[in-house]
């Protein structure tokens, strides 16, 4: 099955949430991943940090989806992008020398 990748970065009108808001709809987006996670889907989640370990790069999301269709509706229920609180990109990966990685 096809792997995509979702890429996001926070709107700058989710940067001016507090804490506690944001960890709100965090955890939702968490709860999210886990209900996929276990419908036997395969789903990771997580944020990039700098060098110095601060957060701040963003957020990737790695899937499997039958088709690009498939994996923008499924995207479309992450609890971050159902509250326009990132701005974000859905992409395809093909691996250069065909193969799939094992599931």
């Amino acid at each position: 099955m096809p792997i995509f990748i979702k890429t996001e970065k926070f709107k700058k009108e989710t940067l001016k949430l507090s804490n506690s808001e944001r960890k709100k709809f965090l955890l939702m987006h968490k709860q999210w991943v886990e209900d996929i996670s276990k419908s036997g889907h395969y789903i990771h989640s997580g944020y990039l940090i700098n060098e110095e370990k601060r957060p701040g790069g963003g957020g990737l999301l790695i899937f499997e989806a039958r088709d690009y269709l498939t994996a923008k509706k499924m995207i479309g229920n992450d609890p971050m992008i159902k509250n326009e609180l990132v701005i974000w990109d859905l992409q395809e990966w093909v691996s250069i020398d065909g193969s799939q990685p094992k599931l």
